[in-house]
C-alpha cells in the first residue's frame, strides 16, 4: 500500500488498458465476411466483436470461464431488513460447496469453474445506520481480496454475490451515487413485505444522513454504505481489466459495486456486460444509469450469479460462432 490504502486503486482506475479496437474489428469483418445477411445474428456478433475487444483475441476463444460468487453478512440486518436470517449466508456458502445450489447445475450445464468466498460471515460489517460498513484499510484489503478470484488465469468471470440484507445495502449505495431517498431504490429483495420495505428504506435513509457529505468519493461511498461483498467484487472487476479477462455482472448487489467503479472512472466497465436483470426495482434504475442493457430477462433474482453463469453459454456460443464461421470464411 501507498500513503493510503485507497492510493492504489486511484492509480488504477486513472490508467485502465484501453481496448483493442483491432481485434474488435476483424471480428466484426469477419461477420460481415461470413455467409449471410448481413448483422443477421444480431447481439451474438456484438458479443463476439466485445469477446474479441477485451481479451485481444480475434476470433476469440473461452477456455477458463469462471464463476466467482462473494458472500459477505450485514451489521444493518438487525433493524429486520430481510425475512431470512444472517445465518442463511453461511447455509447458502455450504451449499455451494457441497454441490447442492442452482449455480452449481447451472456450472455443470455451462462447463464453467466455480469459487465460492467467504468474506468473514462471522464478522458482520458495521450497521450503516450509525457507523461505517468498513474502515479504509479493511475496504481496500476486501478489494485486493477480490482480484485474486482471477489468479487462476480466467479468460471470462461471471461476478456474483451471496448475502442476507444486501439488496438493501446495495439500494444505499445507488443512493449515494445516483442520488435519491431510500424508497426510490429498496425493492422487495428475499420477500420483503411492506412493512419491512419501509424499515428498508428507512435504513437507507439513516445511512444517508448519518454519513451525509462522506458520500461524495466514490470508493469512500463503498466503505462507509457497501460492504465486503461489494468491495471484493470492485476488486475483481478492476482485476480483470488489467489481465484483459471480460467479465459478467449479475444481480442488484454486483451492479452496484459495479456502479462504485464507473462513479470514480465511467470507462471502468466497458469490459462488462450485464448478465441477468433481477425483478429488484432499484436493479433496472441502476442498469440505465450505467447504460448496462442485460443479455437475460428472465425474473431471476436467486443470486449466487446464477443469470451470470446462465449468460455464459450465451457468450460461449458467441466466441465458438465467431471462431467457427471465421474458418468458413477462410476455406
Amino acid at each position: 500500500m501507498t500513503a493510503t490504502p485507497f492510493d492504489d486503486f486511484r492509480s488504477l482506475l486513472a490508467a485502465l488498458p484501453p481496448a483493442d479496437h483491432a481485434a474488435s474489428s476483424r471480428v466484426s469483418a469477419l461477420f460481415d465476411k461470413a455467409e449471410k445477411p448481413k448483422a443477421s445474428l444480431g447481439r451474438i456478433e456484438d458479443i463476439g466483436a466485445w469477446l474479441a475487444s477485451w481479451s485481444g483475441r480475434a476470433p476469440p476463444a473461452i477456455n477458463r470461464p469462471l464463476v466467482a460468487i462473494f458472500a459477505g453478512n450485514h451489521g444493518a440486518v438487525r433493524h429486520g431488513i430481510s425475512p431470512r436470517p444472517v445465518a442463511a449466508t453461511a447455509n447458502e456458502v455450504e451449499l455451494c460447496a457441497a454441490g447442492g445450489a442452482a449455480i452449481n447445475q447451472v456450472c455443470i450445464a455451462n462447463d464453467l469453474g466455480l469459487k465460492v468466498f467467504d468474506l468473514a460471515l462471522d464478522i458482520p460489517t458495521g450497521d450503516i445506520t450509525e457507523e461505517a460498513a468498513l474502515d479504509e484499510r479493511g475496504c481496500a484489503a476486501t478489494m485486493a481480496f477480490g482480484m485474486e478470484a482471477v489468479a487462476g488465469g480466467a479468460d471470462l468471470l461471471c461476478l456474483g454475490d451471496l448475502g442476507v440484507g444486501n439488496s438493501t445495502i446495495a439500494a444505499a449505495l445507488c443512493a449515494a451515487l445516483f442520488g435519491g431517498k431510500g424508497a426510490d431504490w429498496v425493492g422487495p429483495g428475499s420477500g420483503a413485505d411492506a412493512a419491512m420495505m419501509a424499515r428498508k428504506a428507512e435504513v437507507v435513509d439513516r445511512a444517508l444522513a448519518f454519513h451525509g457529505s462522506g458520500l461524495g468519493d466514490p470508493l469512500e461511498a463503498l466503505r462507509r454504505v457497501g460492504g465486503r461483498e461489494f468491495a471484493a467484487i470492485c476488486g475483481a472487476i478492476l482485476a480483470a481489466r488489467m489481465e484483459k479477462i471480460p467479465v459478467l455482472l449479475d444481480g442488484f448487489a454486483a451492479t452496484a459495486a459495479a456502479a462504485v467503479l464507473h462513479a470514480a472512472n465511467p470507462g471502468t466497465l466497458d469490459h462488462c456486460l450485464l448478465a441477468s436483470l433481477s425483478p429488484e426495482p432499484g436493479h433496472a434504475k441502476a442498469a440505465e444509469e450505467l447504460g448496462l442493457r442485460p443479455l437475460l430477462d428472465f425474473g431471476i433474482g436467486h443470486g449466487e450469479g446464477v443469470g451470470a453463469a446462465l449468460a455464459a453459454g450465451i457468450v460461449k456460443a458467441a466466441a465458438l460462432t465467431s471462431s467457427g464461421m471465421a474458418m468458413a470464411v477462410r476455406l
